[in-house]
C-alpha cells in the first residue's frame, strides 16, 4: 500500500500547538542544567517578515534545539526592536497613532514567525516601546549621567531645516536630506551624549579576548576606534598676519616625520581660528557657511571635491623661523578629530596631494622607496605612503619615518612655547561620543526636566517612566513632544515652579544595547531604582552564540559593548564585560531580478509573476500573465525597489516551513550569500518527502524491535554511517557549519534506503502479527534492529532543522514525547574510527595518487602496497626503487 504524501499544512500547525501547550521551550532560571544562552538580533516590526528573517532565525533555533538536545537549559527568547523612524514616518503618512501601527505589525509577524516552527520562549517577549522595558532604560540613562558617563553638550550636529531633526551622516544624501530633500545645514545644538570614548582603550583591549567573534568584525570595530599615535605640534602665528589674540595653531598629527614636507595647513570650518579670520572677511564667511552645508559623513568628505579658501594667515615653521606656511579654510578637515587642524604633506598623502596641485602649493617629497635616487625622486600625481627613507628633511636625512619621528618629537619636546613644550606625544582616538538626542516623538522620552531656576533636573526615580503621551499629531512640522500642548509641560522636582520636560528621545540603538539582559530576567518589575541583572555562577550572560547581519558591526556591536561595562559601572550588571562570547555572522539571501523592457525604461516585476523554461539550452523568462518576454537580470539582495524578492508566507504555504528551513540552511556555507531558486526549494521539499517516506513505510515492519547498531554486513555499515553522522552532525553545528552537516545527513538517508528501499515494505492484514516483511520478503532479523537505531538517529539529527517533519516521523515510530526531549544520539566510538585509511603517494617528491589501506597496516605491507600500484611501477619503469619512504599514516614517498 503505497504511503500517503508528508502534508505540512495538516502536520506543522499541529506539532506547533502541541509545543506551545506543553511550553516545550520556556527556559526556567532556576533550572539546576547548565545554561545557554542562543540570540538573534531580534526583529524591527515592519510589517511582515522575509526570507531573510527565515535564514538567520532558523540558524539559531538549530543551535538552540541541538543544544537542549545536549542537555543544557536553553535561553532562546523573542522580542521587537519597535522604536524608531519608519514608524513615525507611518504615523505622519497614514493619520494613526504610531503606537497602533507598531503593534498591529508585531501582531502580523508573530503570527508569520510561530508558523516556522522556532523554538523561542515567548514568556519572555517585549518590544522596546513597553513602558515596563523603557522605564528601566530611563533609570539607566540617570545612573549613566550621574556616573559621568551621560553629558549634555553643544554639539555640530546635520539638520534638516524641512524635517526639523537631526540627521545620521547615513542619512545625508549629496548634502540633502533623505527624506525631505532640503539642503542640509550644519548646526551647534546642545545635546545628550554617552561618552563611549572614556572607555575607548578599554572597548579596543577587549576585542583581543572575543576568540568566537569573525576577525573582520574586530578589525572593523579597531578600526572604528581608531587609536593612533602622534605628536601635538604648537605652529606660532606671524603676527602679521594673525588675529587679534591668536598667537599658535596646534596640530595633531601622526607622521610629525614628514614636517619638512609641509606646504600648508588647513583648519576645519568651525575651528575658533577660521571663526576669527571671517569676522572681517565676507567672502571667507560666504565659503565656510558654503562647506557648511555638506554632511559629515567620512565617506562623503573623502570622495567630495576638495576645497580651501585662504585665510592669509600664515604660520611658522617649528624648525625653520623664515620659513612660513599659508593657513586654508578646508572641508576636509573636521573639528571634531584631533585639533580640527592639519599640516599638509602633499607628497606623503593622496588628499593633501590633490589639494596642493588644485591650488598650486610646493610639493617636496620626503619619503622614497629604499633604494631610490633622492636627486630624481618625485611626486607628481600619486603619493607615496610606504615606509622608506627620509630625503629633504635636514637634519632627518637618511633615517627612517620612526626614527624621523622619534627624532622630530625629542627636538620639539624640548623647546618651550609660552610655559608648553612646543611639542607633545598624545594618543588620540577616532572614536567619537555617542550622541543619543532625537527630535522624534517615538522613542524612549529622555528623563530630564528643565527649570529656568534650576537647571537639567533629573526626573525621581520613583516617577519613572516618563511614558510618551496617548495622542500625537503630526499636522505641524517637527516633533510633536515639543508641539504637544500639556505633555512636556510640568513642575520641577526640585523647586516646584513651572518647568518643561526634554522632548528629545534617545537615540534606537540605546533600546537594543542593553535587550539581551533584559530577557534573563524580563518580569523584574520592582521599583527601576534596581533594574539589576544578577548575574553569578548561574547567570545567563554572556551570551553564549549571538547571531546577526555584519551591517551592525560597527554601531549596535560596539554599542552594546560600551553599554555593558557602562551597566556594570552603575550596579545594572554585576559580572560580565562582554555581552557576547560567540558572534556569528551570517549572509544574505540574493534572488535574480527580472524586468519588462531594457534600459532605464524596463520595469522590475516579482518572481512570482514569472515563469522560467530551459529552451533550447537557455534559460528563458516570461511573464505568467501574458507571456511577455522578460529580461533575467543579475543575482542581488532581494530588495522591495527591484522586486527581487520572495514573501515567505508562499513558500510556508506551498511548501511548508521545514522545507524553507531546510533549504536556507543546506544550500551555502551560513556566512555566505544564499541565491534563492525555485529548483532549490523544490529540491528541499523532495528531501522531506524522502525522509517521510522511508520512515512511514519502514515503521510497521519495524514494529516491537529494539533499536541496537549492527554486528556485521550491511547492518554494520549502516550503524558506521549512522554513528559517524552522530558525531560529525554535532560537530559541524558546534561550528555553525549547517551545509556541511546536512551533507553528512543526505549521506546516512541514501545508506538507509541501499539498506531498505523507500517503497520495498509491505505488510498485509495477515501478517501484521506475524514476521515484519521487506518486499514480501522476510525482513532480515539481524538488520531490523540496525535500521531502526538508524532511523532513530536520523530523526533526532533531523529535528533541529525540520522540527515538525521529525515529531510526525518520531510518532510514526512509535516514539513517545516529543523529538525535542530527546537527548542527541551518542556515538559508539569504535564505529566513528576509519578502519582504512588514505594515503597520498609521491614519486621523486610530486604526487602521484592515493593508496587506501587498514589503518592498522604495517610499513612492510604499505611498501607492497603502493610499489603495486600502476601508476607506481609506470614511474619506476621496471627497475627497483632506490628508496621507500613511509611517514605512517601521513604519506609516501618512492624515490626512483
Amino acid at each position: 500500500m503505497a504511503t500517503e504524501r508528508y502534508n505540512p499544512r495538516a502536520s506543522e500547525p499541529k506539532w506547533q500547538k502541541a509545543w506551545a501547550e506543553k511550553k516545550l521551550f520556556e527556559a526556567h532560571n532556576d533550572d539546576p542544567r547548565p545554561k545557554y544562552y542562543m540570540l538573534e538580533m531580534f526583529p524591527y516590526p515592519s510589517g511582515r517578515i522575509h526570507i531573510g528573517h527565515v535564514r538567520n532565525y532558523t540558524m539559531g533555533d538549530v543551535v538552540a534545539r541541538y543544544k537542549r538536545a545536549k542537555g543544557f537549559n536553553v535561553l532562546h527568547p523573542i522580542g521587537w526592536d519597535a522604536f524608531g523612524l519608519p514608524a513615525e514616518n507611518a504615523a505622519r503618512d497614514n493619520n494613526v497613532n504610531p503606537r497602533d501601527w507598531t503593534y498591529a505589525n508585531i501582531k502580523t509577524m508573530k503570527d508569520q514567525l510561530k508558523s516556522m516552527g522556532l523554538s523561542w520562549d515567548w514568556a519572555r517577549e517585549f518590544a522596546t516601546c513597553d513602558a515596563s522595558y523603557y522605564k528601566h532604560q530611563q533609570k539607566m540613562f540617570l545612573d549613566f549621567w550621574k556616573a559621568g558617563l551621560a553629558e549634555r553638550k553643544s554639539a555640530k550636529v546635520n539638520w534638516d531645516p524641512v524635517d526639523m531633526t537631526v540627521l545620521a551622516n547615513e542619512q545625508v544624501i549629496d548634502g540633502r536630506g533623505w527624506r525631505s530633500g532640503a539642503l542640509v545645514e550644519q548646526r551647534d545644538l546642545t545635546q545628550w551624549f554617552f561618552k563611549i570614548t572614556s572607555m575607548a582603550q578599554e572597548l579596543l583591549d577587549g576585542l583581543s579576548t572575543l576568540e568566537r567573534w569573525p576577525d573582520k568584525v574586530k578589525l572593523m570595530q579597531a578600526n572604528w576606534i581608531g587609536r593612533s599615535e602622534g605628536l601635538l605640534i604648537r605652529w606660532p602665528l606671524t603676527a602679521a598676519t594673525a588675529p587679534a589674540g591668536e598667537r599658535e595653531l596646534d596640530v595633531y598629527t601622526t607622521r610629525p616625520d614628514t614636517i619638512f614636507g609641509a606646504s600648508f595647513m588647513a583648519i576645519a570650518a568651525d575651528h575658533p581660528l577660521a571663526k576669527r579670520a571671517a569676522e572681517n572677511n565676507a567672502e571667507l564667511a560666504a565659503f565656510i557657511k558654503d562647506i557648511k552645508r555638506g554632511g559629515t559623513a567620512t565617506a562623503e568628505i573623502e570622495t567630495a571635491e576638495k576645497r580651501g579658501f585662504d585665510t592669509g594667515i600664515r604660520v611658522v615653521h617649528p624648525f625653520d623661523e623664515s620659513w612660513t606656511l599659508p593657513v586654508y579654510v578646508a572641508n576636509f578637515v573636521l573639528m571634531d578629530y584631533g585639533t580640527g587642524a592639519i599640516f599638509g604633506c602633499p607628497s606623503g598623502d593622496q588628499r593633501d596631494l590633490d589639494f596642493a596641485n588644485k591650488y598650486g602649493l610646493p610639493v617636496i617629497p620626503v619619503v622614497m622607496p629604499e633604494g631610490a635616487d633622492a636627486r630624481t625622486f618625485q611626486i607628481t600625481e600619486e603619493a607615496y605612503t610606504d615606509d622608506g627613507v627620509m630625503i629633504n628633511s635636514r637634519f632627518l636625512d637618511g633615517m627612517t619615518p620612526q626614527a624621523a619621528f622619534d627624532e622630530v618629537a625629542t627636538r620639539l619636546s624640548g623647546v618651550a612655547i609660552g610655559n608648553r613644550p612646543q611639542a607633545e606625544r598624545k594618543v588620540q582616538f577616532r572614536l567619537r561620543d555617542w550622541l543619543v538626542s532625537r527630535q522624534r516623538c517615538w522613542g524612549a522620552p529622555i528623563p530630564v526636566i528643565y527649570c529656568d531656576d534650576c537647571g537639567a533636573v533629573p526626573v525621581r526615580a520613583e516617577n519613572l517612566p516618563v511614558e510618551l503621551p496617548d495622542h500625537l499629531s503630526f499636522d505641524k512640522p517637527g516633533n510633536p513632544l515639543d508641539n504637544h500642548p500639556t505633555w512636556k509641560h510640568v513642575d520641577c522636582p526640585q523647586c516646584g515652579k513651572p518647568a518643561r520636560r526634554d522632548t528629545d528621545t534617545m537615540d534606537t540603538f540605546v533600546d537594543s544595547s542593553w535587550y539581551f539582559a533584559r530577557f534573563t530576567d524580563p518580569w523584574n518589575e520592582a521599583a527601576p531604582t534596581t533594574m539589576a541583572v544578577v548575574d553569578g555562577k548561574n547567570g545567563w550572560l554572556p551570551v553564549n552564540q549571538y547571531i546577526g547581519g555584519v551591517e551592525h558591526a560597527i554601531l549596535h556591536l560596539l554599542y552594546s559593548r560600551f553599554f555593558t561595562r557602562a551597566m556594570k559601572a552603575t550596579g545594572h550588571l554585576n559580572v560580565v564585560e562582554e555581552p557576547f562570547d560567540g558572534l556569528f555572522t551570517q549572509g544574505m539571501v540574493v534572488h535574480e531580478t527580472y524586468r519588462v523592457g531594457s534600459g532605464a525604461n524596463g520595469q522590475y516585476v516579482t518572481p512570482a509573476e514569472v515563469r522560467v523554461d530551459m529552451i533550447d539550452g537557455e534559460r528563458k523568462a516570461a511573464l505568467i500573465s501574458d507571456g511577455t518576454p522578460v529580461e533575467i537580470g543579475a543575482i542581488e539582495k532581494m530588495s522591495k525597489s527591484k522586486k527581487n524578492v520572495v514573501d515567505p508566507d508562499d513558500i510556508l504555504a506551498n511548501y511548508g516551513a521545514d522545507t524553507a528551513r531546510w533549504f536556507v540552511l543546506s544550500d551555502s556555507p551560513p556566512d555566505r550569500d544564499v541565491i534563492w531558486t525555485e529548483a532549490g526549494v523544490e529540491g528541499a521539499h523532495r528531501f522531506v518527502q524522502r525522509v517521510w517516506r522511508q520512515v512511514s513505510e519502514a515503521a510497521p515492519a519495524l514494529a516491537g524491535v529494539s533499536p541496537a547498531q549492527g554486528v556485521s554486513g550491511p547492518a554494520l555499515e549502516l550503524s558506521r554511517m549512522a554513528h559517524r553522522a552522530a558525531k560529525q552532525v554535532a560537530e559541524d553545528i558546534e561550528r555553525i557549519a549547517f551545509n556541511k552537516g546536512i551533507a553528512r545527513l543526505y549521506e546516512l538517508v541514501n545508506a538507509i534506503q541501499a539498506l531498505a528501499p523507500a517503497g520495498a515494505f509491505t505488510v498485509s492484514q495477515s501478517e501484521t502479527s506475524g514476521p515484519n516483511v521487506l518486499g514480501g520478503r522476510s525482513l532480515n532479523p539481524e538488520n531490523a534492529p540496525a535500521l531502526r537505531q538508524a532511523l532513530e538517529m536520523l530523526v533526532i539529527m533531523i529535528a533541529p532543522m525540520m522540527p515538525h517533519l521529525a515529531d510526525e516521523c518520531w510518532s510514526t515510530l512509535g516514539g513517545t514525547g516529543f523529538v525535542a526531549e530527546r537527548p542527541w544520539p551518542v556515538y559508539d566510538p569504535a564505529l566513528v574510527v576509519d578502519s582504512e585509511i588514505v594515503l597520498p603517494v609521491q614519486v621523486n617528491g610530486k604526487k602521484r595518487g592515493d593508496l587506501t589501506i587498514a589503518r592498522d597496516a604495517d610499513q612492510g605491507a604499505v611498501e607492497k602496497a603502493v610499489l603495486a600500484l600502476d601508476f607506481v611501477q609506470k614511474a619506476l619503469e621496471g627497475k627497483a626503487p632506490r628508496k621507500v619512504i613511509i611517514v605512517p599514516q601521513r604519506i609516501v614517498n618512492v624515490v626512483a
